[in-house]
């Protein structure tokens, strides 16, 4: 597939990266003797769901039709079996977060495996698989929950692991009912406004990140570019500066890229990277970018640079290095459809070669 038309790969939140199995066609004892011994995929992790999820019939529609009933919403909770990503948001989110007892008064959460072959009747019309269903919401990342308003329609939708604060503002945003007036983009801009000053972040210098103010015109930019997205209330910014940013191995994925910091919440003038007129603030809006941090990774001639795929959820370094290796180092050509293929491919020949892959950080 060509550049300019590869489509945006969202990275909320992958899930688990689990290499294939490596067959072993042995000519005799001693090339058994001389094979490499494999290595071995380790940091998956499995958790209980908890007892107040909802034992569903996989009728969603009828499920929406109860949770109406008593004036709530259905959460549609996309997961792989062990998805370390899952396992983070379910201990903290929902097992045993400040905000559980608020989750299961005003939600029904049903779970439902992305590769799981239950049949699943959206509506009276429509009955897949959970895998086809995960097919047609188009869910590439686990967790992806998805927030069904009382009629059966998505009205919002988190893509990868989120702090319990941050997934406290999308719950309110579904249970009061905003998205009836705005999106939850613009919703989650007004909150960010009203915190800024609580939050009180401040941006921090890195020898890789430049600031837009510096790079003004994005479409005079060769090779990859790195737009980072951040504003003063993000709660999550620190963190990855003070971890994956600061490393070496990080750094080193890094170096192909020009990374440029844009604020969110500044009206600045820029130039974009399609050379139009904008500001940094709308730039953020037209890329439909809600999450902070996020990494908008692209690649292409200067002035038609296209977005290749993006980070907009914590990930662990292994899956973070992968996706600016994806880009950076023009994988995404060997392997258009998704930066997955290209991290099983890796994952898979660093198994082979008898070395142990760490898909989680602790």
């Amino acid at each position: 597939m060509a550049v300019n038309h590869l489509p945006a790969q969202r990275l909320l939140l992958p899930g688990l990266l689990l290499a294939s199995a490596c067959l072993f066609n042995t000519a005799g004892a001693q090339d058994a003797a001389n094979a490499t011994a494999p290595g071995a995929v380790t940091g998956g992790k499995q958790t209980a769901h908890p007892a107040w999820f909802k034992e569903s019939f996989l009728d969603i529609a009828e499920d929406v039709s109860e949770a109406a009933d008593d004036d709530k919403h259905v959460i549609l909770f996309l997961e792989m079996n062990g998805c370390p990503y899952c396992y983070k948001m379910i201990e903290e989110n929902f097992k045993s977060g400040p905000d559980s007892d608020f989750i299961q008064s005003r939600f029904d959460v049903i779970a439902l495996n992305v590769r799981g072959d239950r049949e699943v009747a959206l509506d009276a019309d429509t009955a897949l698989t959970e895998k086809a269903l995960a097919d047609q919401l188009d869910v590439r990342f686990t967790p992806t929950l998805v927030f069904l308003d009382q009629h059966n329609t998505p009205v919002a939708r988190i893509s990868g692991y989120r702090k319990v604060a941050e997934m406290k503002q999308v719950l309110d945003y579904v249970d009061s009912k905003a998205y009836q007036q705005q999106s939850l983009g613009d919703y989650l801009q007004e909150q960010r406004r009203e915190h800024r000053r609580q939050l009180g972040y401040a941006f921090r210098e890195h020898p890789q990140v430049s600031s837009a103010a510096d790079v003004n015109d994005l479409s005079r930019i060769d090779g990859p570019l790195a737009l980072l997205f951040e504003d003063n209330a993000c709660s999550a910014c620190d963190d990855l500066h003070a971890g994956h940013l600061a490393r070496a191995d990080v750094q080193q994925a890094l170096a192909p890229f020009t990374t440029v910091r844009i604020d969110t919440l500044s009206d600045a003038a820029l130039i974009g990277p399609d050379g139009g007129e904008t500001t940094q603030r709308q730039l953020a809006a037209d890329l439909g970018v809600d999450y902070r941090p996020t990494l908008v990774l692209m690649d292409g001639p200067a002035g038609d640079k296209q977005e290749i795929a993006r980070i907009e959820s914590m990930l662990y370094r292994y899956h973070f290095i992968g996706l600016l290796e994806y880009v950076g180092g023009g994988h995404y050509r060997d392997y258009p459809d998704s930066p997955f293929d290209y991290i099983d491919a890796k994952t898979a020949a660093l198994i082979s070669a008898g070395k142990d892959v760490a898909i989680a950080d602790e």
